[in-house]
């Protein structure tokens, strides 16, 4: 489900050089769909047992809860699928390509693993998220096009709100295990102005790249804010997580009928 956050990252990558697709691409596209995904949540199931284990959340639909013994075989199947693409990167993609890769691995694995552990961290629990934005840069360097840096930009604020917005639900759980994140030291109030900061600064860097994009993302984030800060408690957070979650589905579409616009007219060949 939450897998729109890299494949569909890395195909707007693409689409903001100018082109519908490009093969070369396919690599990167494919390495954002389940192996990529499996690192990200796979290494944050080993690292949060303790704390899944009192989320009521966790073991459904909303997230995994695991057991110390699928701990190896998580491991061992995360380098697996991982370390053959990560081969070829290395080998066939410009300098700027892999650094990013690098980082966006590093954030990830660290967001949950000690020593760094970003998750436990209030403020760079939210910044670290940021890095879901790097497929927009890891792909255009891939094809050797400049990064638009401006949608790569929005896109790190856009990540940082929304993942201080989603773990407003979780304030509870995580104070109960220890866990001090943004959510838990704002209270839901806090992040829904924290939030509403970096979502504004999202959508006037995305409409420097697209205005109906950036329209649907002011809508959208004023709908989640407003309604946060009227009933600012943990379960309004929880109930207002399926929009939370469908958000980039909406703003996709919006890119994704412009793009069918264009491919109408002639745009793109």
């Amino acid at each position: 489900m939450l897998w729109i956050n890299t494949i569909g990252t890395g195909v707007v990558g693409v689409w903001l050089t100018g082109s519908l697709f490009d093969w070369r691409a396919l690599p990167v596209i494919l390495w954002l769909t389940l192996p990529f995904n499996l690192l990200i949540y796979g290494v944050n199931d080993i690292y949060d047992q303790d704390t899944d284990a009192l989320n009521a959340r966790k073991g459904s639909i909303e997230g995994a809860r695991i057991e110390p013994r699928e701990v190896r075989f998580i491991a061992w199947s995360v380098a697996a699928v991982n370390a053959p693409f990560l081969l070829y990167f290395a080998i066939a993609l410009p300098m700027l390509a892999v650094a990013a890769i690098l980082l966006y691995i590093g954030v990830f694995v660290f967001y949950s693993a000690p020593p760094l552990r970003f998750k436990a961290r209030p403020f760079l629990d939210s910044l670290s998220n940021a890095a879901y934005a790097l497929p927009l840069v890891i792909v255009p360097a891939a094809l050797d096009e400049p990064p638009l840096w401006a949608a790569v930009l929005g896109l790190m604020a856009w990540s940082v709100a929304k993942h201080a917005f989603d773990a407003v639900q979780d304030i509870v759980e995580d104070g109960d295990a220890g866990i001090t994140t943004t959510a838990v030291r704002l209270g839901p109030a806090g992040v829904a102005i924290w939030s509403g900061v970096w979502w504004i600064i999202s959508t006037v860097l995305f409409a420097m790249v697209n205005l109906p994009v950036a329209g649907v993302n002011a809508l959208i984030a004023g709908i989640l804010v407003v309604s946060l800060l009227r009933d600012p408690t943990p379960e309004t957070g929880h109930r207002l997580y399926r929009l939370s979650v469908a958000f980039p589905y909406i703003a996709g579409s919006a890119a994704g009928v412009q793009l069918t616009l264009a491919i109408a007219t002639g745009v793109y060949p």
